[in-house]
């Protein structure tokens, strides 16, 4: 039973290839089914035997095979298509977004439904869109957690965790009721919000953090007013604090021109000098734990004028850190006779 399993899974992926792209020769197939060039003869006679077309095309010197065998074609533009895959296959790359692996596959039953004419046009800018995000996490340890967040908001069934927060009021070992309310990858990582029965309000979990994590049981709703917008508010990326400041940073350049290409936050204002040589960013923040680790980012070619706590922050911070790369004297030796 497995072994058929396993061939019907191939023969399939083999139309879905040969569907999507033209001029797969069976050496191509091989590789991407990851099985020999014999078995690959052998899966496209048993396809034709099934009725479907499948044979060698003149113009490629590859297989080809009838396309709308299955449906009709998906009616996207070229630029619909390209948009649409390139985003995809990019974001399923495991160095960008974790888990969404699964997305690839997607991608080419997607190719496969689009219109001979669109699929020709995309041919040659295979492997010329190319999106970087920022490097997520280094494996796929929480994996298991993803899975068991995913079920339980689809089934809305809490869950019995452990979770280590790195603080040092919490314990790590003891367990809570969590209700999950909304799976969210925020820069570099999984996190999910919902409610903890031993805190108020919804929280922002780090899935990576999860030591323990079981179902239960016991039903939940998801409240009908819960925004994740919302609930972030102004916050500079997803720590939100209960004051709200009004941050006024200056820029020399040759940093200016940079940062000021980049919409940081949605509040962000910008004011050039008449030569162009500084640049005034204004934002306004619900708190400053984590905008002041971005400001130092830049260095000296960033100065906060707005607000005094923050610039005393910065202050403070580049103090200690400048203090790390003073050199140490060493002590005189005793000279000897």
């Amino acid at each position: 039973m497995g072994k058929r399993y396993t061939r019907v899974h191939r023969l399939l992926q083999i139309i879905s290839l040969l569907q999507s792209k033209r001029g797969l020769k069976p050496a191509d197939l091989s590789k991407l089914c990851e099985t020999s060039l014999r078995t690959i003869y052998r899966d496209v006679v048993a396809i034709n035997a099934a009725g479907i077309p499948c044979g060698m095309d003149d113009d490629t010197d590859g297989y080809t095979v009838g396309r709308g065998y299955f449906m009709p074609p998906v009616d996207l533009t070229t630029e619909e298509a390209l948009a649409l895959i390139g985003l995809i296959e990019n974001c399923s790359r495991p160095a960008n977004i974790p888990f969404m692996h699964t997305a690839a596959r997607a991608v080419e039953k997607i190719r496969s439904q689009l219109p001979a004419k669109v699929i020709d046009q995309l041919q040659p800018l295979d492997q010329r869109v190319h999106i970087a995000l920022a490097r997520g996490m280094a494996d796929d340890s929480p994996k298991d957690v993803y899975e068991l967040m995913r079920h339980a908001i689809a089934t809305k069934r809490a869950l019995r965790c452990r979770y280590d927060s790195n603080k040092p009021n919490d314990n790590p070992d003891r367990p809570f009721v969590f209700k999950p309310y909304i799976l969210w990858y925020c820069q570099r990582a999984w996190y999910i919000v919902g409610q903890r029965d031993d805190r108020d309000g919804p929280r922002q979990l780090k899935l990576s953090r999860f030591t323990s994590v079981k179902p239960t049981d016991k039903p939940y709703f998801i409240p009908d007013d819960f925004n994740l917008a919302a609930e972030l508010g102004h916050a500079w990326r997803m720590i939100r604090d209960n004051k709200c400041y009004d941050v006024v940073i200056r820029f020399k350049q040759p940093f200016a021109e940079t940062v000021s290409e980049t919409r940081w936050h949605p509040t962000q204002e910008e004011e050039w000098s008449e030569d162009r040589e500084t640049v005034i960013l204004r934002f306004n923040v619900d708190g400053l734990k984590e905008i002041v680790w971005w400001i130092l980012g830049y260095g000296p070619g960033a100065e906060v004028l707005d607000p005094p706590e923050l610039r005393e922050k910065v202050r403070e911070l580049l103090t200690e850190a400048s203090a790390l790369y003073v050199p140490k004297k060493n002590p005189r030796k005793p000279k000897s006779d």
